[in-house]
This record gives C-alpha cells, sequence and structure tokens, in this order.
C-alpha cells in the first residue's frame, strides 16, 4: 500500500492512478484530508461538506474495487471556491452579507459534472469578497496565510485566495476557481501551484456569483498540467479530451516586449529568462517584439475603467448604493464604484477596441503562444496592505497587470511554477493562447511543464505539501 500522507501530497493524477490500482484508499484519503482541514488555523475553508465526502469517497471505493471507475479522477478529493452553488450549503461569496443565505438547493453544472465522475467534494474555500481584488484579503472570513513564509504572513493572491493556498498546503490535491483579472493565475503564482483559466464560454459559469458575465471564467488550481488537463474535462462533462502533448521541438513563443516585463522583481525576471533558456535549448522558437494590443488594453483600463467595473456595478448596485454598502469590504466598494462612473460611451469603446485587439492579436501570433510572467512580484507582506488603502490598490493593480489582459483580450492562460526568490517565495511563467485555442495550450503545457519548471523542481515542489 502507498504511504498516504506522501500520497496526499502528490499531484491528482497520480493519486488516481494509486487508487485505481489499490494502492490506496479513497475513503482513507478523505478521512486523511478532512481531519487535516479541521485542524488548520488559517481561514482556508468556509464550509467543510464531510458527510458528503464520506458518502462520496465510500461510493467511488466500491466502484474502484469493482474496476468501474467512472472517470480518469474516480475517488479524487476537490474543493470549490465558495462563489459555486454546492447542494446543501450557502454560497457566501465570502461576503457579510451572504454569511447567512439561504443553501443552495441545486449543485452548480460543473459540481455535478464533477459527482458524475466520482470526484469527492470536500467543502467552499474561501476568497476575495464577491471575488474582486488580486491579493486575496478577507476582512469579513480572515485571509487565508500563504503556506510559503511560516515566518511572516503574505498574500496568498486573489480572488481564488482559499483555492491556491488549499493546494500548496496539502488540503486538497485540485481545488476551482473563477478568473475575472487574475484570479486563478495569481494565487496559483504566489503559492506555487499550478493554475489553468480556461477561455470564455468553455466551461460553465452556471450556478455561479457573477463579477463580469463578459469575463468571468471557471479553471482549475492543481500540482500539474495533466491535473488541469483532467480537472477541466470533468468540469465540462467530458468524457474524453482532445489535447495532445506537444513537444517543446518546434513550438513558436513569443514573448511580448511590450508592458508585461516592466518592473519586474530581480528573482521573476531572472527565472522568467531561465525558463525561456532551456525552452530554447529544447528546441523552441523563442520569438520577441511589441504587441501593441497590450498597451492598449492598459491605456484604455487607466482612462475610461473596465468592462469587469462596470459589470460588477450593474451586478451589485443594490448594494453598493444602499446602506450595505458598509458591510462591504471598502476597497471591494471603491473598485465596483468606478463602473458607476463609465458612461455608455465607455463600455461601448471598451468592447470595440477589445474585438479590435482580439483580432490584431491573432493576426500577429499567427499561432505562437505566449510567455510572459503570470505576476510582476512574488507574495507582498499582507500587514503593510492592511494598513494602507492606498498602497493597497497600488500593489493590486501591478499584481493584477499582466493577467489582466489576458481576460481583456480573451487568452487562456497556463501559470506554471518556474523557481523561487532569495526568501524561498514563489515566482511563475505564464504560457496563453489566443481565445478557443485551449487544447493547444494544455498540449503544450503537457509537453514543456517539466522545462518551465527545471530539473526534478515538479517532485521536490510535491513534497513541499507533505512537510
Amino acid at each position: 500500500m502507498a504511504d498516504l500522507e506522501a500520497l496526499s501530497g502528490r499531484s491528482a493524477a497520480t493519486i488516481a492512478r494509486a487508487l485505481a490500482a489499490g494502492e490506496a484508499s479513497p475513503v482513507a484519503l478523505a478521512e486523511l484530508l478532512l481531519d487535516r482541514i479541521a485542524a488548520q488555523s488559517s481561514p482556508v475553508f468556509l464550509a467543510v461538506t464531510r458527510e458528503r465526502a464520506l458518502a462520496e469517497a465510500r461510493a467511488a471505493q466500491a466502484r474502484l474495487t469493482a474496476g468501474r471507475a467512472l472517470s480518469p479522477l474516480d475517488g479524487v478529493p476537490i474543493a470549490w471556491k465558495d462563489l459555486i452553488d454546492v447542494a446543501g450549503t450557502r454560497t457566501t461569496a465570502a461576503s457579510d452579507i451572504y454569511r447567512d443565505a439561504e443553501p443552495a438547493r441545486a449543485d452548480a453544472p460543473i459540481v455535478a459534472n464533477a459527482a458524475a465522475a466520482g470526484m469527492v467534494s470536500l467543502g467552499k474555500l474561501n476568497l476575495t469578497e464577491f471575488a474582486y481584488s488580486g491579493l486575496g484579503l478577507n476582512p469579513h472570513y480572515g485571509t487565508p496565510v500563504n503556506p510559503n513564509d511560516p515566518a511572516t504572513p503574505r498574500a496568498p493572491g486573489g480572488s481564488s485566495s482559499g483555492s491556491g493556498v488549499a493546494v500548496a498546503s496539502g488540503l486538497a490535491p485540485v481545488a476551482i476557481g473563477t478568473d475575472t483579472g487574475g484570479s486563478v493565475r495569481i494565487p496559483s503564482a504566489f503559492n506555487g501551484v499550478v493554475g489553468y483559466k480556461s477561455s470564455e464560454g468553455r466551461i460553465s459559469t452556471a450556478g455561479v456569483f457573477a463579477l463580469s458575465r463578459t469575463h468571468d471564467t471557471i479553471g482549475p488550481l492543481a500540482r500539474s498540467v495533466e491535473d488541469c488537463v483532467l480537472s477541466e474535462m470533468v468540469l465540462r462533462g467530458a468524457a474524453t479530451s482532445a489535447v495532445r502533448r506537444r513537444p517543446a521541438e518546434g513550438l513558436r513563443i513569443f514573448v511580448p516586449e511590450t508592458v508585461v516585463l516592466d518592473d519586474l522583481d530581480p528573482a521573476v525576471a531572472a527565472n522568467f529568462e531561465a525558463s525561456l533558456r532551456r525552452l530554447e535549448a529544447a528546441g523552441a522558437r523563442i520569438e520577441r517584439g511589441p504587441l501593441p494590443p497590450f498597451a492598449e488594453a492598459l491605456r484604455l483600463a487607466g482612462e475610461i475603467g473596465t468592462i469587469t467595473a462596470a459589470e460588477a456595478y450593474v451586478e451589485h448596485r443594490a448594494l453598493v448604493d444602499g446602506p450595505e454598502a458598509a458591510r462591504i469590504d471598502r476597497r471591494v466598494v471603491a473598485r465596483i464604484m468606478g463602473g458607476k462612473r463609465m458612461p455608455a460611451s465607455g463600455l461601448i469603446t471598451l468592447h470595440r477596441a477589445r474585438a479590435a485587439g482580439m483580432a490584431e492579436l491573432a493576426g500577429r501570433l499567427d499561432g505562437a503562444l505566449l510567455a510572459m510572467p503570470t505576476t510582476p512580484h512574488t507574495a507582498p507582506e499582507i500587514a503593510p496592505l492592511e494598513a494602507d488603502d492606498e498602497l493597497f490598490h497600488r500593489v493590486n493593480l501591478k499584481t493584477l497587470r499582466n493577467t489582466l489582459i489576458g481576460n481583456f483580450l480573451n487568452l487562456p492562460g497556463l501559470a506554471i511554477p518556474n523557481g523561487r526568490d532569495a526568501d524561498g517565495l514563489p515566482t511563475s511563467f505564464l504560457l496563453a493562447a489566443t481565445g478557443g485555442e485551449d487544447d493547444r495550450l494544455l498540449g503544450a503545457g503537457l509537453g514543456v511543464e517539466h522545462i518551465i519548471r527545471g530539473e526534478d523542481a515538479t517532485e521536490k515542489d510535491c513534497e513541499r505539501m507533505t512537510k
């Protein structure tokens, strides 16, 4: 039998293979993780579905014993950002306003798909209130602490803060987040895990609390690209995947010299260039140059605002314009109110520029993938951000800078750990494609993940999660 403690920190795909081979029990694994969650002092989980998890684990055990697995992830534990409806639990969006909301009557389609694939739902995860920040701080439920610095509390990244911390802390091998401006990719970067932001419309957002109906996307945070491939297949309710591994040799990768390389932490820059050198040595063709749609995206955000802010105001105007606004994180209210001030002409300008930018980008790349650092810096300390709202907003905007462009231009992306700084904090490499090219992106990610990470990095990072 496999060492369950060690196995719990491995990739979801590795865990699944051990369960299918009878080397470990889904029930014993679920019990181990549920006990680990209960012992946590950090507010990672907002709700734990212990009875459901154990019932699903027992059913998985019976199927696997009989050799009738429902999917490649049958019996593997999963956890959900608390924007996503899970039957019998409240969907709070990590807001004090919804703390006593009526429990969801049904699973969101993505949760139902995971259950149909035999996955074991552990519970609901913390986040930035209403999913509107890249840093992951929450004044109502507490902030999940990034596990990569035991001495100094650091930001977990947002808005899927609990999702990133759960995977990095060994509480769940897969956690599902949402990404509207970087909310899967940033916590993946800050916590040192893999995150996949899907193209708009690829994975259903039904039964998911909305922030921006244009930009909201669903994606897994996990321990490998393979985990992301299998998880997104499950979330879509697909029985098979069209993703095929693509080797580095012959792969074209374009590095934008516009915006995304500006003002990087030294370790972020050094690790990014080291990953590119390894890719080139493995046969990838690295191209560099300006990318005007990136500059235009940031210019418009600065001068007009964002589609997200405008749509967030429409979603939540009854709250932010009323007395309940005092119960909402002031930093979240400030960002939503930016959407209130946007004229209709501004929103139309943004949508037209977005369509033009996506078309120009597709023509410029001509099949190449994009590469950039996921975030310009590693996880910042929490205390200064809590003490100074101006600093919070400045750091938040910088944290979101590279990923936000991807949402504006509908770029699916893979955030892959690619090293650490002198303090042991993770850095991250973002591989992206044009909208709708998710299968090609994921196939390339399967082929080059080990190169981006560096030799043996995958195993070393997995080992950290069980210590």
